[in-house]
């Protein structure tokens, strides 16, 4: 039985520490290299100081994820509640082009970085933010710090909250 209970406490304790809400992003996630709509290299880091002083929410998404597009007028109506509130778009398309039609198609109003990474979500930059899932929302406070890591489309409200309170 003491085993058993042994196991019950490591395996929680595993779990609520691989779902820890991170504070800051990684080194290696801000050495991420993404592209801009110029076709210009940035890095993660370069691309967060530009908003240096104000509140950030981040999505990753592709063109080609149903989930992201079905999720696409919730971000519009978040846009429109809120303003005062920075958009960066990360996509994971598979090229420049595709990329590019998505937010053309789709009316996606914010500032565009796309991940030119032939592994896509499992490649270094995905691997950095602990991606598993698109859409992936982050919120960032106007300190810089992160309000919220991981949400993902059903987590609106939560993101709607968070940023009433920042």
């Amino acid at each position: 039985m003491k085993k058993i209970f042994l196991l019950f406490v490591i395996t929680m304790a595993s779990i609520s520490c691989s779902n820890a809400q991170k504070k800051e992003f990684s080194k290696d996630a801000l050495k991420g290299t993404l592209t801009d709509s110029d076709n210009k290299e940035v890095t993660f880091k370069e691309v967060l100081k530009k908003y240096k002083g104000k509140t950030v929410v981040v999505e990753v998404w592709a063109s080609w994820c149903g989930d992201c597009v079905g999720a696409m007028p919730k971000v519009k109506e978040l846009q429109a509640n809120n303003p005062d509130v920075a958009y960066v778009f990360i996509s994971m398309d598979k090229t420049f082009d595709k990329w590019q039609d998505g937010i053309e198609k789709h009316q996606i109003k914010g500032d565009h970085y796309w991940v030119n990474d032939v592994d896509g979500m499992k490649g270094a930059f995905g691997k950095s933010i602990d991606l598993d899932w698109i859409p992936r929302y982050m919120v960032i406070n106007k300190n810089g710090s992160i309000a919220i890591y991981r949400a993902i489309e059903t987590d609106f409200d939560k993101i709607n909250t968070t940023l009433k309170t920042l």
